[in-house]
């Protein structure tokens, strides 16, 4: 499938059915996934178990989902954080058995409020990116999302080295800009 496909078709062809096309949503956001399931979780065995969780929850609920906006990453997330809170939970449930009490060094339940500024985030991003150019959607899932180099993602693209770096430049500042925006005031 074309790498410019946008997740709202993906979406449509995966609920009717198609592994072909949800094997494309999984390869498109498979890192970011992950890397929130690390980061709540701190263990990369744990983020690993956690990242298939949320595509199997994906797989079976994508044919009832009403896609908002373009992209699948926040609705990912939700679930992803959903996930992880559940994991959170079982080794506090499980510390608690083994030990008599709960294990004072896991990190507390994500709070509802983090949840929302995570989300917000998320669907910023999202919109960010929907607003720009393919090239630059494209130049931003190759090298941010499935790790390219420069020089791996000019030659996927068919465009000169320098292109990626200035337009991927360009991007994350755009990006940082909406991260800006999403947080709260201290």
């Amino acid at each position: 499938m074309a790498h410019d496909a946008h997740d709202r078709t993906l979406v449509a062809r995966a609920a009717a059915g198609s592994e072909s096309a949800f094997r494309s949503l999984y390869r498109a956001h498979v890192r970011p996934v992950y890397w929130i399931a690390y980061g709540i979780l701190g263990d990369a065995g744990d983020a690993e178990d956690v990242t298939q969780e949320t595509f199997v929850v994906a797989w079976r609920k994508l044919p009832g989902l009403e896609l908002v906006g373009e992209s699948l990453l926040p609705w990912l997330a939700t679930v992803c954080r959903f996930q992880a809170a559940n994991r959170l939970r079982r080794r506090q449930r499980d510390a608690a058995h083994t030990t008599g009490e709960a294990d004072e060094r896991l990190p507390a339940l994500i709070d509802v409020e983090q949840q929302v500024i995570a989300s917000e985030l998320a669907e910023r991003i999202a919109e960010e990116l929907g607003g720009m150019s393919t090239l630059d959607r494209e130049i931003f899932r190759l090298c941010a999302t499935e790790g390219y180099d420069y020089r791996a993602a000019a030659e996927e693209l068919g465009v000169g080295h320098g292109v990626v770096r200035n337009r991927l430049s360009r991007v994350r500042t755009r990006l940082r800009g909406a991260v800006t925006e999403t947080e709260p005031a201290s």
